[in-house]
């Protein structure tokens, strides 16, 4: 039997398979009955369902990114599909197949895994050079590098993307980097690969996409300046001398100011010609990752409008059906 994917769902399709848990809630009608909320996930997208009179007990029998194998109907409910249940019941993760679970690059990751490389060591600067080798060396953290998503949903929010993510971001700094002569190439290329290393262990993937304890506690911006501590630590067993402390305290500081402003988490404002790129070349390349994912994935096929996008506080234009910006606005002046 084929697996049913989310992504597939119409309404009036008849729902008998298994799916990843998130956000299980359990609440209470206004008639006072109880009944389960959950969304039901696999890589290729979640639906939210509802269980109807169901109590504390079938509750409990499952949980957050636990699997159930769960019957029902999907229906179209305010514009937005949901999926009815008729029964659910826990699934042994052993019995899954976890790729039909964790969406994950369409890219090479040996193929990334190789031009990161590429870029830390041919690195002009010997300490930077060589506190990216203390990196590389570290098998269980590039094993989690090119592991890792970007994001739990914003992003490149899928296994690999944490690698995909810097690649590009290398790959526009390196094409940048020749029109402002005033900016330390190897600075910012080291910035872009330390940037997010943190979410190597702020986020958790290994069957959904969440945060550890240390990662709602801590953050990805924290961690990646103790990772950076822990490795600049060991850069005098492989040069001789410790790396310059004005280029810790400069790579420091891009790692903090790269959100680029205090209210989007970021402790300092980027006050370095290589921060202030580096800030710049990530909200690049994550904003165009997002435009061109939701016109990619936008099912709607009767208008030229994506749905609202809530962080970037905008729809896009996927174009018109018959090629014709101008069909639907005329229409007011005929």
């Amino acid at each position: 039997m084929r697996r049913q994917y989310v992504e597939q769902f119409r309404d009036g399709d008849t729902i008998d398979d298994v799916f990843l848990v998130g956000d299980k809630q359990l609440r209470v009608n206004r008639k006072g009955a109880q009944y389960i909320q959950l969304t039901l996930r696999d890589r290729t997208g979640g639906i939210s369902a509802r269980f109807w009179n169901a109590g504390e007990m079938l509750f409990r029998t499952f949980e957050n990114g636990e699997f159930v194998h769960v019957t029902g109907k999907v229906q179209l409910f305010e514009g937005a599909l949901q999926a009815i249940l008729s029964h659910i019941e826990p699934t042994e993760t052993e019995k899954v197949e976890l790729g039909d679970f964790l969406p994950r690059t369409e890219q090479d990751v040996p193929r990334l895994t190789e031009k990161l490389r590429n870029y830390l060591l041919r690195l002009g600067t010997p300490a930077l050079r060589a506190l990216a080798e203390c990196y590389l060396m570290d098998d269980a953290f590039m094993s989690a590098f090119a592991t890792a998503p970007a994001g739990v949903k914003l992003h490149h929010a899928y296994i690999g993307g944490l690698l995909e993510h810097t690649v590009a971001m290398m790959d526009l700094a390196d094409r940048i980097v020749p029109f402002y002569p005033g900016v330390d190439r190897d600075l910012l290329i080291m910035g872009v690969f330390l940037h997010d290393a943190g979410k190597t262990t702020e986020l958790t993937y290994s069957r959904a996409f969440g945060y550890s304890d240390e990662g709602q506690l801590v953050g990805h911006i924290s961690m990646a300046v103790e990772q950076l501590a822990e490795k600049a630590a060991k850069v005098p067993e492989l040069l001789g001398e410790p790396v310059p402390r004005e280029t810790l305290v400069r790579l420091k500081h891009m790692i903090i100011s790269h959100h680029g402003s205090l209210e989007y988490g970021s402790p300092r404002l980027p006050m370095t010609p290589e921060a202030l790129l580096l800030h710049e070349i990530d909200s690049m390349d994550t904003r165009m990752h997002m435009v061109l994912r939701d016109i990619r994935e936008d099912r709607n096929n009767q208008t030229a409008w994506t749905p609202y996008n809530p962080t970037l506080q905008r729809r896009f234009y996927k174009g018109g059906a018959n090629g014709d910006l101008f069909t639907a606005g005329n229409e007011a002046f005929d």
